[in-house]
């Protein structure tokens, strides 16, 4: 694993946190890989229940380091895009556990929408997101286009994407971009117990959910209702189900196993 990207694990829940503090945790390559690879891991050890995705210093992601992208010896922006954002964006969407982007500062570019991409997103008081492509002529990429418009409309999505304008934690709560706001001085505490709850919920159904989510986008209603009706049925057959039932029935805390 790259020092870029820095994994721990704790009470079934792995945090994940970029680590070029310096460069505002911009992405370079190895860091690119080294967070596929992370993903990866939360997607093969059953012992993971739970993702926090954070960076350290007063960051969240700036995106893309430009010194790499115009570098003549490095990647070119097709390269980029289809072998570091993209694989990204789809391991985040298809890791059937819960995925909280813990945004604690800038999250500007391709940082802004692997965060957007998470299921839930937290954020401090101080953080800021910033679609920041059109300040140098590139298009908003990492799903951007895909998941902006549906959070908060396409006029909306359309303008930030246009002018860059930054939009402060507050704002994004408000307009329905993210999921809630928590002071700077509480920041770390709540993200910890947020995401403990996560991980002791029953996350073989949330991680159905997330299937049936995805599905969401490109079936009508009808194949929506037959994809719930088979999806009801498995989930229906899980450990955890039953043991939310034998909890309810016998007045007691459930314990779930994401099985």
């Amino acid at each position: 694993m790259s020092d870029f990207i820095l994994t721990s694990e704790e009470n079934g829940v792995l945090t994940i946190q970029f680590n070029r503090a310096g460069k505002y945790n911009s992405f370079v390559r190895e860091m690119a890989l080294a967070f596929q690879d992370a993903l990866d891991r939360a997607e093969n050890e059953a012992s993971i229940r739970c993702v926090v995705i954070t960076g350290s210093g007063k960051a969240f992601c700036a995106g893309q380091d430009l010194a790499e992208a115009i570098d003549p010896e490095g990647p070119e922006l097709s390269k980029i895009v289809s072998e570091h954002y993209n694989p990204i964006i789809t391991r985040i969407r298809r890791l059937e556990k819960p995925v909280i982007a813990a945004v604690n500062g800038v999250a500007a570019g391709a940082g802004a929408n692997i965060a957007l991409a998470c299921d839930v997103v937290y954020a401090s008081a101080s953080a800021k997101f910033i679609q920041a492509f059109s300040k140098i002529g590139l298009i908003p990429d990492s799903g951007g286009t895909f998941f902006l418009p549906r959070l908060i409309g396409m006029q909306r999505a359309t303008a930030l994407m246009m002018t860059g304008d930054p939009v402060s934690a507050e704002e994004a709560k408000a307009m329905g971009m993210i999921y809630d706001v928590f002071s700077d001085e509480e920041f770390a505490e709540k993200i910890q117990k947020s995401a403990l709850k996560m991980a002791t919920m029953p996350t073989h159904g949330l991680g159905l959910t997330k299937r049936l989510l995805n599905q969401s986008y490109q079936n009508s209603l009808q194949e929506q209702l037959n994809q719930e009706d088979i999806v009801q049925t498995e989930a229906g057959q899980s450990y955890d189900y039953n043991e939310g039932v034998d909890a309810f029935l016998e007045k007691r805390k459930p314990n779930f196993k994401g099985q």
